[in-house]
């Protein structure tokens, strides 16, 4: 298994049996069998048209597909389209037509770039201040650049958050186990938004009826109307979720497997993952459906991964700090390290970015799984590292607020 461009903690390392080797070398200039394409921006700029155009098989949708990630608004037009559930919104070039609306909600208020800002360019706030603010920072360029400059406002979705990977073939829908993240920075949901600091699967609340659920009314409708339009989309697409009393609705779409979601639904994925994405990127997944959310008895039943983060992360993070422990960390039963924002040093790895590991923990229960995390993550230290201590625990829902 080959990785471009990868990074200094992924070599050598084994995912169901294949090991890791990490190059320079454009993926265009490489010859596999499978092009698996992980980050948002090659898609959204058409990398996977390119390879296919070279006779190659692509996990990951063209750049048509994939501007359902590349452009907030774009994706609210297709829910729109699709008759999928979601919130009122709107969206602005203009910051004096953009603040019109935020008078219109009653709030909270959110507030998102247009564009790709790797997991940091959504506000949700419980002050009309702050709103405007927000919105005269990304209309301007001062908050994302270009990907800031039009706005997608949005009404705040009153529940609990979930989300569901599904694998598309073109047309066949399979979708995987359901997990949820944990967006804010600090314990107990407080703090500003994250890329996630952590994650769990199973959901107790979704069972495979409510999973069924969202792929006919918020996943289905949507790969329809793709295809009306034109558009064969080949690869994932990743619905994070609110379920409110009224169902659920769709907060957004990823078009790539997100993170740190991946970590714990590949967990408890059975069977082949290569041979599943292989017939995914070819076109036919039927054999495949009638597993869908199955956990095999070789994978686990339960998974929780948390996120160490370094100082200053959600905002400007301090890198080049020294990590000890990851050795201590891997060797430990049912757990695993995920490498992010890390780089070679002469000393060994050090930090280069906000979110910098993930440690999964696997067991028979979230609470044994946890518990396993945790473990990995108390043998790992860096200066100013920090992690939520509450991943895992039960998320109360803003319904429940005042009972």
């Amino acid at each position: 298994m080959v990785v471009t461009p990868g990074n200094p903690g992924m070599p050598g390392r084994t995912e169901q049996g294949h090991t890791i080797t990490t190059t320079g070398t454009p993926a265009e200039h490489l010859e596999a069998d499978l092009y698996v394409i992980g980050p948002e921006a090659p898609l959204v700029d058409g990398l996977a048209d390119r390879l296919r155009a070279a006779g190659r098989t692509v996990f990951g949708p063209g750049s048509d597909g994939a501007r359902l990630e590349g452009s907030k608004a774009y994706m609210k037009e297709v829910l729109s389209a699709s008759g999928v559930p979601t919130a009122r919104y709107g969206a602005f070039d203009a910051p004096d037509q953009a603040i019109e609306f935020l008078g219109t909600l009653d709030g909270p208020w959110v507030v998102k770039t247009d564009g790709l800002a790797s997991g940091k360019g959504v506000l949700v706030t419980d002050s009309l201040e702050a709103a405007r603010a927000d919105v005269i920072a990304k209309t301007s360029g001062a908050a994302f650049g270009d990907a800031g400059r039009r706005v997608v406002i949005e009404e705040a979705l009153i529940g609990l958050e979930c989300t569901v990977h599904v694998l598309c073939d073109g047309s066949t829908l399979v979708p995987l186990v359901a997990a949820r993240d944990y967006k804010r920075v600090g314990d107990g949901d407080t703090g500003p938004n994250t890329g996630g600091m952590g994650v769990i699967s199973p959901v107790e609340t979704v069972t495979e009826g409510l999973v069924s659920e969202i792929v006919d009314d918020c996943v289905e409708p949507v790969v329809a109307t793709l295809k009306r339009r034109g558009i064969d989309y080949r690869g994932v697409l990743y619905a994070g979720l609110m379920l409110t009393t009224e169902g659920p609705k769709v907060l957004e779409y990823n078009v790539r497997f997100g993170d740190p979601e991946t970590q714990v639904v590949l967990e408890r994925t059975p069977g082949d993952l290569a041979a599943l994405l292989h017939a995914t990127a070819s076109g036919d997944i039927s054999a495949y459906a009638s597993r869908s959310h199955a956990v095999g008895p070789e994978r686990a039943d339960a998974a929780v991964c948390v996120v160490l983060a370094s100082d200053g992360y959600p905002g400007e993070p301090r890198t080049g700090d020294r990590i000890f422990g990851l050795e201590d960390a891997e060797s430990l039963p049912d757990v695993s390290v995920s490498y992010a924002g890390v780089a070679a040093s002469p000393d060994g790895l050090v930090t280069a970015g906000g979110r910098v590991l993930g440690i999964t923990g696997r067991g028979k229960s979230l609470r044994e799984a946890a518990e396993r995390a945790y473990a990995g993550c108390a043998c790992v230290k860096w200066e100013g590292m920090h992690h939520r201590s509450d991943i895992g625990a039960p998320l109360r829902s803003p319904l429940e607020e005042g009972k």
